[in-house]
Order: C-alpha cells, then sequence, then structure tokens
C-alpha cells in the first residue's frame, strides 16, 4: 500500500511527495481510513512508528474544506494535547509539513516560557492548536484560548500523561470540549488507567494496536553490557571512542545521574548536553537544537525531558542506566531506527538492574545479546561477591559489538520511504 492508495487530497499528497514519504506505516494505514470516516479511535503503536502523521495527515483533509480563507478570525477547529513541550514542537512541525499546501495554519502554546509570543500567534486565531495541559488551562482561564468550536480533538502519548500527573488537567480540558466532536487517543501502552480514561472520552471507538506481541522495533539491532556500576562511565567512554558513533543519545533515571554523566564527558572533550525536569525549556530546547545540528555529539536524558525528541539520523541510543519499567525500555530505544532507518541500543546493565532487564527481557520476548570480553566484564562468584574483571584489550568496541551470545532480531517491515514524524 502506497499513500496515494488512501484516497488523500492533492495538497497533502503533494506535501508527502515533497517530503519523500511513499509507504504509510500500519498505524498509518490503519488509522488514516478510520479517521477520514469520523470515527473515534483508540491507536496503540510504540514510539518511532509514526502515530504523529497517522492523525495529523487525516485531520489535515477533514479540515481541509472548513478551513477560513483570506484574513478571517480561525476558530481553533482542532485540538492536539500532548505532555511537553519538546514533543508538541515536534507535532506543530509535522502539521506544518504535511499542511503546506492547504492554507489550514497551527500554532502550538507551552509553559516555561513567556506567553507574549503565543498569544500574537493566536490573536487572529489558529485552525489547529498543539498544546501542553499546563499553559493550555491558563490561556483558557485567562480567556485567551477557547475550545468551543473545537471538531478534532486527540490526546497524545496518554500513558506518559499519566506518568506526569496531568490526569487531573487532562479531564478539566475535556470538560471545556463540545459534546459533539471526533476524539482520537494515542499511547504506546494500554494499563487499566489509560483504557478507563479512553473509555471516559471517546464513543464507540475503534481500537488498533500495532505488533503487541513484538513492541520494540525490529529495525533496532539491541546489545546489553554487564559491568559494575563503578565503570560504567569507563565503558562508556570506551564505546565512544568508536568514531562511527557521531552521534548518541544516553539515557540515564535520574536528573543528577544525566548531569553527572555530561560532566564525565565534557571532561573527555566529547562534546555533550543534558536535559532533564530541572533545566529551563529555553536550555532543553537549546540543547535539542545543538544536537540536530551536529554542534554537540552526544545528549544525556532523563526519560521525561526525552519525549518528543525526533531525529530520523539517530543511529545510536546508550542506556546508562536501565529503566526501571519496561515499557520506558520501549520508549528509548525507539528514539532510534525511526523512519525506515537502522538502529543500535547499546544497555549498560549492573548487579542491581538484573531484576529490571528480567521485566524488559519478558515484556519484549526476546533475550537481548550480550557483549563480552569488553574489558569491563561483570563475574558473579558462589559467594556471592562480584568481581570486576579488567582485562587487556585485545579488540576494540566496535569490534566487541558483533560478538553476542544471542541471535539478533530479525528486521522485516520497516524501509524507507516511510513517514517518520
Amino acid at each position: 500500500m502506497s499513500f496515494k492508495d488512501l484516497d488523500l487530497i492533492q495538497p497533502i499528497q503533494e506535501a508527502l511527495a515533497e517530503e519523500g514519504y511513499t509507504i504509510p506505516t500500519p498505524i498509518q494505514s490503519q488509522a488514516i481510513p478510520l479517521i477520514l470516516q469520523q470515527k473515534d479511535l483508540i491507536g496503540c503503536a510504540q514510539t518511532g512508528t509514526g502515530k504523529t502523521a497517522a492523525f495529523a495527515v487525516p485531520i489535515l483533509q477533514l479540515l481541509y474544506p472548513r478551513r477560513t480563507m483570506g484574513k478571517g478570525y480561525r476558530q481553533i477547529k482542532s485540538l492536539i494535547l500532548t505532555p511537553t513541550r519538546e514533543l508538541a514542537v515536534q507535532i506543530a512541525d509535522s502539521f506544518t509539513v504535511y499542511g503546506q499546501h492547504t492554507g489550514l495554519k497551527n500554532t502550538v502554546v507551552f509553559g516555561g516560557v513567556s506567553q507574549k509570543s503565543q498569544e500574537d500567534k493566536l490573536r487572529f486565531g489558529v485552525d489547529i492548536l498543539i498544546a501542553t495541559p499546563g499553559r493550555l488551562l491558563d490561556l483558557m482561564n485567562q480567556k485567551i484560548i477557547t475550545l468551543d468550536h473545537v471538531q478534532i480533538f486527540v490526546l497524545d502519548e496518554a500513558d506518559r500523561m499519566l506518568d506526569m500527573g496531568f490526569v487531573h488537567d487532562i479531564k478539566k480540558v475535556i470538560a471545556k470540549l463540545p459534546s459533539k466532536r471526533q476524539s482520537l487517543f494515542f499511547s504506546a501502552t494500554m494499563p487499566s488507567e489509560i483504557i478507563q480514561l479512553a473509555n471516559s472520552m471517546l464513543t464507540n471507538p475503534v481500537k488498533i494496536v500495532v505488533t503487541p506481541d513484538e513492541p520494540t522495533v525490529e529495525a533496532i539491532q539491541q546489545r546489553m553490557y554487564f559491568v559494575s556500576k563503578s565503570d560504567k562511565k569507563n565503558l562508556l567512554l570506551d564505546v565512544l571512542k568508536d568514531k562511527a558513533i557521531d552521534s548518541a543519545l544516553v539515557f540515564t533515571r535520574t536528573k543528577h545521574g544525566a548531569d553527572h554523566v555530561a560532566r564525565i564527558l565534557n571532561k573527555e572533550k566529547i562534546r555533550t548536553a543534558a536535559i532533564h525536569g530541572n533545566k529551563t525549556q529555553n536550555a532543553r530546547q537549546n540543547a535539542l537544537n545543538s544536537f540536530k545540528n551536529k554542534e554537540i555529539r552526544v545528549l544525556v536524558a532523563t526519560d521525561i525531558a526525552a519525549r518528543g525528541i525526533d531525529i530520523d539520523e539517530l543511529s545510536y541510543v546508550i542506556n546508562y542506566e536501565i529503566p526501571n519499567i519496561p515499557e520506558t525500555y520501549i520508549h528509548r530505544i525507539g528514539r532510534t531506527g525511526r523512519a525506515g532507518s537502522n538502529g543500535i541500543a547499546l544497555s549498560f546493565c549492573d548487579q542491581e538492574e538484573k531484576a529490571y532487564l528480567k521485566d524488559i527481557q519478558k515484556l519484549i520476548s526476546m533475550k537481548i545479546p550480550v557483549i563480552t570480553n569488553h574489558g569491563y566484564d561483570l563475574v558473579e562468584l558462589e559467594n556471592p561477591a562480584l568481581v570486576l574483571v579488567k582485562k587487556p584489550a585485545q579488540r576494540t568496541v566496535a569490534a566487541a559489538r558483533g560478538s553476542s551470545t544471542a541471535r539478533q532480531p530479525k528486521q522485516r517491515w520497516f524501509s524507507k520511504g516511510r513517514a517518520g514524524k
């Protein structure tokens, strides 16, 4: 199937063709026709599968006949609610690209910055608003934004919304929406809390679940290093000696950990920045832009701060610390292997994190291949004290990546030409 088979209007087809998108991903090929039929929808798909295009493209098509011509005031006809500034900006960029020939206007509002520039963009109205919950409610309370004319509502990254404690804000927003509307609900995972929220806001929804039994992106090569906690920094420096790693996104569990790793790398003259919740919005955006523009080689991030990073050329994700929530591992490695590209996810696991690894491998239904003889191998003895075996380096880290104790996962349906936004 190609995008030409989805009965899209010419302005959208032209935009997709200009971006080189020809083949829709599974979530796109299933969701777009249903949304065009104006059905409520629950979409469950892992990160990196093209969820944004799955709702942006049909929303643009549905609003195209309803657009305001000329300089007339535009009412907000579609609202997309998303958890972070970074993700909101990415979604707005996607609407701009896919809708460049439609005449529809979008803007984004988020907290952490002055609201004046956002007010200026809202003054003459927009067709599509992308927003984070806090700033949206602030502007609604100030009567700067009204949702009386919203026809299509999207709740994106619903699981992350709940993780960040936005459930009450979401309910406040939904209470201000017209009862007669189309609602779309997207989430990477579907725990019971998410299902309850979906049932409260949707009417007879159609449910789409993409690759539920194989939740990891199959284009990603996954590798595991067992190493002591104290020597993770040494292993990371060894790994980054490989010049083939021109950019890497490194994950830590804590804000302090992100700053610590960034300091280590910068001390070794590896250009690095850290992003996390204690950084200002401007600092986070500047770091992200520097990473995208190849001005820095490594970006160290916590999970919440990294949501919304969408870089097609990112080849490496490194889990400096194993996440304690299995689904988080899926979100992390999904930052690479996007838009049909291959990706590599390397993970450093110490003794205390083995329980987390067990849960992850249960979720993804596979054993992650283990890299041995990397110079910092963790050996467990019968006592059961742990001894860190440091061996003279007899092979490069790059060569070690080719040695594993498990088979590589097969690569399947991702191919070039897919819309990855």
